[in-house]
């Protein structure tokens, strides 16, 4: 919620600022050391419940309750992290070898890892959306491409289809890789078929049926994404061929984001260990007697560990994407800077936010053609990812949350931009104040941003709950206390934005 730009914010007295890290860092401390404490007082009735692991280190207990961490964790063990070894193998040494191969080899190479882990019938479902896209993408209809892809996404989720695929696997860990790759496959065909439908009618379709081969198939985002564009992907393919770094300093990159991303896991292998917190809000009665500081610190601990989670689930086809001279979409920011929804969905998975705005926000007319447009464009982007993420209920409470964040993000931030309310802001309040006026407003969108991502980790009953505990019950008791804290979070977000490191 800014009325200024990053580059005018006034600057705060150096005590100031540093009483609000001291605030934040040492709230977010208290408030995991309570869930901690809750977590092994009812360690006994958890383990019962949601049957906890044994930890990896002695003496602790680990919460699976996560089911995507859980997922992933599984299948890089079983053969992803080995097929993404094999794919930076064949990179570097096409690279050096044969450069002008190197794309060819790279595609056959994803398609053979794709086939060795979906088996043959779960490749045939992606080649089948890849043939009904590129050919429906010849006819140059834009609206017709749109109404083809949807469609095949809405396929996933129609209950013949999927006991079909599920009898195809022994595990329902195998259906849902083949669920979660054709549903970012989708992304992937609708921007390639929007670009072909955009683009001048003089490329041959032998050589744009290539390229989206390539596309779909290169391994290190093939299962999760991130996602990039049909255009950028290409476009930078090509310019990667022409190009080849020393060993070194590919070596000591690679070695170095390792490092960070060993690290990631280890710090989300820490919080499952240490908080039960996935365990805890799958029970409402453990969440109705939760302490408050312990309340706050289930919140905080789940959009940290979603936030640590991306970084490794990101991070490392990323670091192989940018060997490949890729040009990946930035990591997730940590959610505990981020004050409002607007920053949310640009700085947490901006390859998404990229292709939302490109192919939603922009072509309905966004900002161009007046607030409504605006509002509409911005509505059905919300609209679509709630359907790419299943349409349930409680995504649906989401994604109505999220768009009334941005309506009223953008409604505010346009009132005080008017030269009439910016005047009397300006005789009324020094530049110190008026930013302590922004974060202070950014403190009430982080506390509905952050019910929001409770509703999406956790569905409707933990949004339920919080909101009732902390707003309702404890308007004059909880509320008042975390908005101070998320006023300091919120100040530390605009001072880390205004001046990054």
């Amino acid at each position: 919620m800014k009325s200024k730009s990053k580059a005018q914010l006034a600057p705060l007295p150096w005590a100031e600022v540093l009483a609000y890290w001291v605030l934040s860092f040492g709230s977010h401390l208290y408030s995991f050391y309570q869930l901690h404490r809750f977590s092994k007082e009812h360690e006994a009735g958890l383990e019962r419940e949601f049957q906890l692991e044994k930890g990896l280190v002695q003496g602790f207990k680990r919460d699976p309750s996560d089911f995507e961490w859980t997922f992933w964790t599984e299948w890089a063990k079983k053969s992803l992290l080995w097929t993404l070894v094999g794919h930076g193998v064949i990179s570097r040494l096409t690279s050096i070898f044969y450069p002008k191969f190197r794309v060819p080899a790279l595609t056959i190479y994803g398609f053979l890892a794709a086939s060795s882990v979906l088996g043959i019938k779960g490749v045939s479902v992606v080649l089948v959306h890849l043939g009904l896209s590129f050919s429906v993408a010849q006819l140059r209809k834009s609206a017709l491409s749109w109404a083809v892809n949807l469609l095949l996404l809405s396929t996933l989720h129609m209950q013949p289809l999927q006991e079909i695929q599920r009898g195809w696997y022994q595990t329902e860990e195998e259906y849902y890789l083949l669920l979660f790759s054709v549903a970012v496959c989708g992304l992937r065909f609708i921007s390639f078929s929007l670009e072909h439908c955009w683009a001048p009618a003089d490329r041959g379709g032998l050589v744009q049926l290539g390229w989206l081969f390539s596309y779909t198939f290169y391994h290190p985002f093939f299962y999760n994404g991130p996602i990039i564009t049909y255009q950028d992907y290409i476009e930078q393919m090509r310019t990667s061929s022409e190009q080849c770094d020393g060993d070194r300093a590919a070596f000591t990159y690679l070695v170095l984001r390792l490092g960070r991303i060993i690290l990631w896991w280890c710090i989300a292998e820490y919080l499952i260990h240490v908080m039960y917190m996935h365990s805890i809000q799958s029970n409402e009665t453990y969440l109705e007697i939760l302490p408050p500081w312990a309340l706050g610190g289930l919140a905080l601990a789940l959009v940290q560990f979603f936030f640590v989670k991306y970084l490794v689930l990101f991070g490392l086809p990323s670091t192989l994407a940018t060997l490949d001279k890729l040009v990946p979409p930035k990591l997730p920011r940590c959610v505990s800077i981020m004050y409002s929804f607007t920053g949310m969905w640009r700085h947490f998975d901006e390859g998404l936010y990229r292709w939302l705005i490109r192919y939603i926000y922009v072509p309905l007319g966004g900002s161009r053609h007046g607030r409504l447009y605006k509002a509409l464009s911005t509505g059905l982007a919300f609209g679509f990812v709630c359907l790419w993420h299943g349409g349930h209920d409680y995504l649906q409470y989401w994604a109505l949350m999220n768009w009334a964040g941005v309506l009223v993000e953008n409604g505010l931030k346009s009132l005080f931009a008017s030269s009439f309310i910016r005047s009397i802001v300006e005789q009324t309040f020094s530049a110190a104040m008026e930013r302590r006026c922004i974060a202070l407003l950014s403190a009430f969108s982080t506390a509905m941003l952050i019910l929001s991502n409770l509703v999406f980790l956790g569905g409707g009953h933990v949004g339920r709950i919080f909101w009732k505990r902390v707003f309702i019950q404890g308007w004059s008791t909880m509320a008042p206390p975390m908005l101070a804290f998320l006023y300091c979070f919120a100040q530390i977000g605009l001072e880390w934005t205004s001046r990054p490191p």
